[in-house]
This record gives C-alpha cells, sequence and structure tokens, in this order.
C-alpha cells in the first residue's frame, strides 16, 4: 500500500513541477478544435456507413 501512496505522491509532483501546462486561451482553442474535429470525423463516418448500407441492401434487394 505504501508503493501505491508514494506513486501517486511523485505523479502529483511530477504533474505540478515538471510538466509545461498550456495557457488557458491555448486549452480552450485546443479543445474547440478537437470538438470541431470530433464532429466532422462522425459525420464523415455517418455518411460512409450509410452508403454502404445501401449498397448492400440494393445487393440484397438484386439477388433476391
Amino acid at each position: 500500500m505504501a508503493g501505491i501512496v508514494g506513486y501517486i505522491k511523485e505523479s502529483f509532483e511530477e504533474l505540478k513541477n515538471n510538466v509545461s501546462w498550456p495557457t488557458w486561451a491555448e486549452g480552450y482553442s485546443l479543445t474547440v478544435l478537437v470538438a470541431v474535429f470530433s464532429i466532422v470525423f462522425s459525420l464523415a463516418i455517418w455518411g460512409v456507413d450509410t452508403l454502404f448500407s445501401r449498397i448492400v441492401e440494393l445487393y440484397f434487394n438484386w439477388i433476391k
């Protein structure tokens, strides 16, 4: 148990002293960028999925 507590303490020290955190403005702009990219990517996947499902549906209707 002491090993876990030591690990957590060292992790917090590492985050506090050695990590260079972005400013609030940088963090906000990067968050917006990730959100926009996620939306665009999900719409692209939805479009490809819809296209393929229609192609498969047409194929199975054709071979009936």
